[in-house]
């Protein structure tokens, strides 16, 4: 049997979130990222078990009233939140599960002093008795998405960064992804949104800001109007992802609010689906489109329980529910 990482929406064990511990980085807004991070923690909770990660037996005890009681606390060495992108990314054959670890430089060297997010990944999987591989590889877990039947889809922009796989070329990059995913296709995008670009709060273009797959090759994509500055490279990406035999239904909705002088993306794209729910983040800046968004996710996912989160902390760092959790699949 071939080890592979299975679509999102199949069956977990449980779901990792990482508990926000850097005051600078986020600075006024860490309560109430915490408090974000904990209400995503406790609707996950009511679909199946979470472990939540803290740095420090004080940020242990900070969560503890915050969380439900059948959340499960660890604690382990950290240096950030977002788990998605430094925590485990897990294959199965059906009857085993080992992890892949990737490395981590910190968004492409954006900051400094994560070794200990680095070795999280690895921690964490051993954690679970899982086997690691690790994979010599730049990537960040928001970086890609799969479809469980064969198919990855990624952005060039982000993990052919110079500051990440600068030493590879892509053919190189995609044989490791193959290799180490179970993946046939690898399906290679111009570039993720203009907003995920800014050198402070973006990540060189996520996928999960703008796609996910809802079933094998069929998945939503952001649809934006012509003056819009994504317009050019989502209208590309869609006829990339048509010209592969993948069934794109437009997602016309995304939420913005201001903090301060910054506008702010609040994408509800970012959503997480666990086992008979999907979790979402909205801004409440506009409720009619928060509502319509929701309903829109609904359709996508007959059958589950669609809960949105309010979140407005964890998008002025540039994340949202999907960013700061990992799943780990059922076997």
């Amino acid at each position: 049997m071939v080890f592979r990482m299975p679509a999102e929406w199949a069956p977990h064990a449980r779901t990792l979130i990482g508990w926000p511990c850097r005051p600078t980085s986020w600075g006024d807004s860490l309560a109430q990222g915490r408090a974000e991070f904990a209400a995503v923690a406790n609707a996950i909770a009511g679909f199946e078990p979470v472990t939540v990660i803290c740095a420090s037996a004080d940020d242990a005890e900070g969560a503890r009233p915050l969380l439900d009681a059948g959340v499960e606390i660890a604690e382990l060495p950290m240096d950030g939140s977002w788990l998605r992108d430094n925590g485990p990314v897990f294959v199965t054959d059906g009857r085993r599960r080992e992890a892949r670890h990737f490395r981590f430089n910190a968004w492409g060297e954006r900051h400094a002093h994560r070794d200990r997010d680095a070795a999280l990944g690895a921690t964490l999987a051993r954690r679970l008795g899982d086997a690691v591989v690790a994979v010599d590889v730049v990537l960040e877990g928001g970086a890609i998405a799969v479809d469980g039947a064969g198919t990855l889809v990624t952005t060039e922009g982000c993990v052919m960064h110079p500051l990440r796989n600068w030493r590879k070329s892509r053919d190189e990059v995609e044989t490791l992804l193959r290799a180490a995913l179970g993946v046939e296709q690898v399906i290679w995008l111009p570039q993720g949104l203009e907003e995920d670009l800014d050198r402070d709060y973006g990540t060189d273009g996520h996928i999960d800001l703008f796609f996910d797959f809802i079933a094998p090759r069929r998945c939503l994509l952001l649809a934006v109007p012509p003056e819009d500055p994504n317009y050019v490279h989502l209208a590309r990406s869609k006829a990339l992802l048509q010209a592969a035999g993948i069934e794109v239904i437009d997602f016309p909705y995304m939420a913005r609010f201001q903090a301060g002088a910054r506008s702010v993306i609040a994408p509800y794209l970012n959503f997480y689906a666990c086992n008979g729910g999907v979790v979402v983040p909205v801004a409440g800046a506009d409720r009619a489109l928060d509502a319509a968004a929701l309903a829109a996710i609904g359709r996508a996912f007959p059958g589950r329980q669609v809960v949105g989160v309010p979140m407005r902390a964890a998008p002025m760092q540039g994340g949202a529910v999907h960013c700061l959790t990992q799943q780990v699949p059922a076997v």
